[in-house]
């Protein structure tokens, strides 16, 4: 089940697709994707408060993918389990 997860992957954004992020059903982050408007408009200012800003923007992507990946381990759990409620199942796949 686990290998079946890795091979699943989920993506979420954060500040309407400037960041996006890509995770697979083992909670690893597969691929970051930042707009290059985005970049573009940081690249000639640069302050504290654009970084701050795209650091908190890939925060919340990555936790919207955490969230999504959840998700994916409960739906995958549910087709395994035919939908019976097994506790602690979720916790052994990293859910």
């Amino acid at each position: 089940m686990k290998a079946e997860l890795a091979r699943h992957t989920v993506e979420a954004d954060a500040g309407a697709g400037a960041v996006r992020v890509v995770m697979n059903g083992k909670f690893e982050v597969v691929r970051v994707h930042l707009d290059r408007t985005l970049l573009a408009t940081l690249a000639g200012a640069g302050d504290q408060a654009d970084q701050t800003m795209v650091e908190e923007l890939i925060a919340a992507a990555v936790n919207a993918a955490v969230a999504k990946a959840q998700a994916l381990i409960r739906s995958e759990l549910s087709k395994l389990t035919g939908g019976l409620n097994i506790p602690g199942l979720e916790n052994m796949l990293g859910g």
